[in-house]
């Protein structure tokens, strides 16, 4: 789950992520206005908090561009205690939730679980796939009710693919939704084929069917086919 957090102050960023990485979020930051719309124009996000007050530009501004470019996003406004107006205008902007200065990182973890649930699982918080089911709180994968040993990426790459199946992935979005938006730079993503061999072999060697399907050149499919 790829979250990126709009806030411009560095210390509130670095406690955040410090929390929610090891719940299994993926974080990327953005401390500006103009950070922001690079990374919205360039990256797509699950998860997206928004501080309003932000160097550069008006944060409401920035749900225009949330809507255009990461739509199923959840989106998360993060005011201060007298933004009453501020909070309103966000939530008809389409904002999903809103979360007021100061807050329990517990809090904030329980929110973005829950958004992710309603905007991705259909307020469930598992995912079943034929004979696969995945427990989102507990990060668990099991395949006729035995237990799938995954690693971390593993997990991750599997979740997005079932999140989106039947669609054709690139492996750059499987690489930039799992590692994170810097591996854009990498020169070649030959290690996605490593995760995804073993995916499979993990799948099969539970009597799970094979669902993952190369797309010879493009990426990979999620799909009874």
């Amino acid at each position: 789950m790829k979250i990126l957090i709009i806030e411009d102050e560095k210390e509130l960023v670095g406690t955040i992520k410090s929390f929610l990485e090891p719940e299994g979020f993926l974080c990327e930051t953005a401390l500006t206005y103009f950070e922001a719309e690079d990374s919205l124009s360039t990256y797509i996000y699950d998860i997206i908090i928004l501080d309003l007050t932000l160097p550069g530009g008006d944060g409401l501004d920035l749900i225009k561009l949330i809507k255009d470019k990461n739509r199923q996003a959840g989106l998360l406004i993060v005011s201060a205690k007298n933004s009453l107006d501020d909070k309103i205008r966000g939530l008809d902007m389409g904002a999903d939730d809103y979360i007021t200065k100061p807050f329990h990182l517990a809090e904030l973890n329980s929110r973005i679980k829950s958004l992710a649930r309603r905007r991705h699982f259909d307020g469930a918080n598992e995912l079943i796939f034929n004979e696969i089911k995945i427990n989102t709180d507990s990060n668990e994968v099991f395949i006729n009710e035995t237990i799938l040993d995954l690693t971390k990426k593993e997990f991750e790459i599997l979740l997005y693919f079932i999140v989106n199946k039947n669609k054709v992935i690139t492996r750059e979005s499987i690489a930039e939704h799992v590692w994170g938006d810097n591996i854009s730079y990498s020169d070649n993503y030959d290690f996605i084929y490593s995760h995804i061999k073993n995916i499979r072999k993990k799948i099969e060697l539970n009597n799970g069917r094979n669902y993952l399907h190369n797309m010879y050149g493009i990426g990979y499919k999620f799909s009874e086919r």
